[in-house]
């Protein structure tokens, strides 16, 4: 039904039609104003314009657009991209942690204005007609340095010195908006809250340093994950891919597969078969926790209870079906799903944790499931309500906890 919905949504708007970019300029005469992705379609929806005008970021977008009507170079338009992407991070991180002004009514947690902000900016930028010659390619690079910038992953950068015990948490945008384009993402919202700060420690304190991704197969297929991870990694006492899994539970996943579903992404997009990566002679259908679960799952963490989830779905050695392994997989077998499914919470889990097997194996890292986070019973039409925002509260307190007894476990529990 989710895909179904995904592709009638996407046919509703004929090819090349084009939403106008809010509050874009229009392009010069005789030029050819880019279709508008499928993403971008969503914006000029009445929601979206509500979230950001609520969330304080409306001026997001028309600030990059007036830095690049004033850029005559290349040089000077890959500064201004830069610039106000780190900003738009950063700006997110802030609200999020309770510092300077709100800049809006909604809840400061909350992770939405942050992707419909950069969405913005980046339509604007791919509408954008400079004065001088700009390439596909020079665009594209503008167009990912916004990305990246924007996200958090190019300032992932940890104290230098000894005595400091270094943590690295991803989350990811909201997702399956064409079911309900209110949505939000917990995992985005710990990211925020988690990104730059503290937790102390019997050991000493450890620094947070966090990271948001698309929602896109192709973003994964180009490396994504690896170009931002690889840095830091080696270097990490501990790591968490986070996203958003289960009605009311929290789920450490044992075991991550090399197996991609097809389950469209934000870009209604669907991609099925082996996790594309770097030297895949060398790929194992399988990659596991070395989060300690024992300790996390025996912990009081939060209201809602975390599980050690070792199911799995595997084609065993020499046979041809799917079969289920409610504790994980058989030797030999191909993966068909691994603990947190097919999808791409499974795919940023299973590299993230072949980057540490290669690179770092001493490394205690993993993917951590959330609740899914649910507006208040009957609220259908509002983006947000008191239980909407107690939840979200409730579950990035519970991913903070969950990372503290992580850290604070004994070798080997």
């Amino acid at each position: 039904m989710l895909a179904a919905s995904a592709a009638l949504a996407l046919a509703s708007a004929p090819p090349g039609a084009a939403a106008p970019v809010p509050g874009g300029s229009a392009p010069p005469p005789g030029a050819t104003a880019p279709a508008p992705t499928v993403e971008e379609r969503r914006l000029s929806r009445p929601e979206p314009q509500e979230i950001l005008r609520r969330g304080g970021f409306a001026d997001a977008g028309p600030s990059l657009e007036r830095a690049l009507g004033r850029a005559r170079s290349l040089h000077r338009a890959e500064a201004a991209v830069a610039r106000h992407g780190a900003a738009l991070w950063e700006r997110a991180v802030a609200r999020a942690q309770g510092r300077g002004p709100a800049r809006g009514d909604l809840a400061r947690g909350d992770d939405r204005p942050l992707y419909w902000a950069r969405l913005d900016m980046t339509a604007r930028l791919r509408h954008w007609e400079p004065p001088f010659a700009l390439d596909a390619a020079d665009r594209a690079r503008l167009e990912e340095r916004l990305e990246r910038s924007s996200r958090g992953q190019d300032s992932l950068r940890f104290p230098a010195g000894g005595g400091v015990r270094r943590v690295v948490v991803t989350g990811f945008d909201p997702f399956t908006l064409d079911r309900d384009i209110r949505i939000g993402n917990p995992s985005g919202a710990a990211a925020l809250a988690l990104d730059g700060t503290w937790i102390r420690t019997p050991e000493g304190p450890a620094r947070v340093e966090a990271a948001v991704f698309p929602v896109r197969w192709e973003d994964f297929t180009g490396g994504e994950v690896e170009r931002t991870l690889a840095p830091v990694l080696p270097r990490a006492d501990l790591f968490a891919t986070v996203s958003q899994g289960r009605v009311g539970r929290f789920d450490i996943e044992r075991f991550n597969g090399a197996w991609r579903g097809g389950f469209p992404d934000n870009a209604n997009l669907s991609r099925t078969g082996t996790v594309p990566v770097s030297d895949p002679a060398s790929q194992p259908q399988w990659t596991a926790t070395t989060l300690p679960y024992a300790a996390i799952t025996e912990a009081a963490t939060g209201p809602f209870p975390v599980l050690d989830n070792t199911a799995v779905t595997e084609i065993p050695a020499g046979g041809g079906e799917p079969v289920v392994r409610p504790q994980g997989p058989t030797p030999g077998s191909a993966a068909r799903a691994g603990g947190g499914g097919d999808y791409l919470s499974n795919e940023i889990a299973y590299r993230a944790t072949l980057l540490r097997d290669r690179l770092a194996p001493g490394v205690p890292g993993g993917h951590v499931h959330t609740p899914v986070l649910r507006f208040g019973e009957g609220n259908t039409s509002q983006v947000t309500d008191p239980e909407y925002v107690r939840n979200r509260r409730a579950i990035v307190e519970q991913v903070r906890m969950i990372i503290t007894v992580a850290l604070e476990a004994p070798p080997g529990r």
